[in-house]
């Protein structure tokens, strides 16, 4: 008689932790040997121009609880009240304001260029020259010419933004609606699907992941130009402030700006980026 052969049961099946999983004290211990390294330069090299990280902490504190040569909006609540008269405060919201304006609008902008671009390759043949030149041209540039047409306005400056983001993300978009299968549009005229039907149901779920690069892609790019275009022709924010400090070689508060700048975009890629990123791929796991 054959010897049969039982099957284990309730055998849980391991999913491997993605990047963003299970990391925290790595990150902790890689920015803790960040500090000592630069210590460690700062005490081995003695550079001119390279402060200890306990004067830029005391940078920090001067700027954040300092109030700003001009007042902000007030609100009565006690947080926003803290923030808007500290002048590290305002001049984050003014950065931060003109990187989300120029961010969604060059999104949603680029998106629609990018489907179009990809579904009819007509369009893509007659403005693949512009594309090219778009992602070739230099911010800078951009932003001059905004300035001497508009004014410096916040609307050349956001419009700057837009126009230096929008290539890339018709690029990265193009090329995801360009690869969507033709039998998934065939169903979707079988069922007689309207177009709105059609791009939530087809497009959109298969556009993701060209969504999240071109956005995450986008989001390093918007933080440096809105910097460049701050510090060239505008008079509140963070590209200003680097002006000012730069002029009177003031290094530990360059720094205490730039920290606090890069806490507040790993913040949004944080509490932000990662959580739509989990939510919108749970299928896959």
């Amino acid at each position: 008689m054959g010897q049969s052969v039982q099957q284990p049961r309730g055998r849980t099946k391991v999913r491997p932790l993605s990047p963003s999983e299970g990391g925290g004290w790595v990150r902790v211990l890689s920015i803790v040997a960040l500090a000592a390294i630069w210590e460690l330069a700062i005490w081995a090299f003695e550079p001119n121009h390279l402060p200890h990280l306990s004067k830029v902490a005391e940078a920090f504190w001067e700027l954040a609880t300092t109030p700003g040569p001009w007042s902000c909006h007030r609100d009565t609540n006690l947080f926003w009240e803290i923030i808007s008269q500290s002048g590290l405060g305002c001049n984050l919201g003014f950065t931060l304001f003109r990187a989300g304006a120029g961010f969604f609008s060059a999104m949603i902008i680029g998106s629609v260029i990018g489907i179009l671009l990809g579904r009819f390759r007509s369009l893509d043949r007659f403005f693949d020259g512009w594309i090219v030149l778009g992602l070739n041209l230099p911010a800078l540039v951009v932003g001059i010419l905004c300035y001497v047409w508009f004014g410096l306005s916040e609307f050349a400056l956001i419009l700057a933004l837009a126009i230096n983001k929008v290539p890339l993300v018709a690029v990265m978009v193009r090329e995801g609606a360009a690869s969507i299968q033709p039998e998934l549009i065939h169903v979707a005229k079988a069922f007689r699907l309207s177009w709105f039907q059609t791009l939530r149901k087809v497009y959109l779920p298969q556009l993701y992941p060209y969504f999240m690069a071109s956005a995450r892609a986008g989001l390093a790019l918007i933080w440096k130009i809105v910097l460049v275009l701050e510090f060239i022709g505008q008079s509140q924010g963070v590209g200003f402030q680097f002006q000012i400090f730069f002029s009177n070689f003031e290094i530990e508060k360059v720094l205490a700006y730039t920290f606090s700048f890069i806490a507040v975009v790993m913040l949004i890629e944080t509490f932000i980026m990662r959580p739509m990123d989990r939510k919108a791929t749970r299928w896959r796991m």
